[in-house]
């Protein structure tokens, strides 16, 4: 007696109507692909690629939308809100303040805003102020914008080199800032 198992049946093959059906559908891919391609060429040799009825990224926008993108293409934002903190200056620090001290350059990675005072004294007052400012422009930027405000005194004279000058001494820049 032998027990043969029964052949392990195939999996079924597609008939003539699902082979047709296939090579119809590839077909069709294949025409919309030619088709596409043909109409970029001609397009293009008739003077380039036009805009139809539909929005695209082609069509021309506002010069407030395209700099906006641009910034936010590029990751301009802060630096540029900061550039607008320059130019609000005096309304953000008061008139009084910003007559005696103006800001200079703002470091993106440190997050310092660098400001140059006219005179000691009011470097000094602006030190003082330094976290009420931070708090401020926080939240006018949003947060974590400025970590720090480094205040700079006067700049000191240049420093002149001669036959009346000590050599190794500090000379008058070791009064200012």
């Amino acid at each position: 007696m032998t027990n043969e198992d029964p052949a392990p049946e195939k999996a079924a093959e597609p008939s003539g109507v699902d082979l047709a059906r296939v090579a119809l559908r590839a077909a069709k891919e294949q025409a919309r692909a030619r088709g596409d391609a043909a109409r970029q060429k001609k397009q293009a040799r008739r003077g380039g690629l036009r805009s139809g009825a539909r929005a695209d990224g082609r069509d021309p926008m506002a010069l407030g939308a395209a700099i906006n993108r641009l910034l936010t293409e590029r990751g301009w934002e802060t630096p540029a809100a900061v550039g607008g903190v320059m130019g609000r200056w005096p309304q953000i620090v008061g008139e009084d303040v910003a007559k005696h001290c103006e800001p200079e350059k703002y470091d993106e990675d440190e997050r310092v805003l660098v400001v140059r005072c006219d005179s000691t004294a009011w470097a000094t007052n602006l030190r003082l102020l330094a976290p009420t400012l931070v708090a401020r422009l926080n939240e006018d930027l949003g947060h974590g914008a400025v970590e720090m405000i480094k205040v700079n005194g006067p700049a000191g004279p240049t420093r002149r080199y001669g036959p009346l000058r000590a050599s190794g001494s500090t000379g008058p820049g070791d009064t200012y800032g």
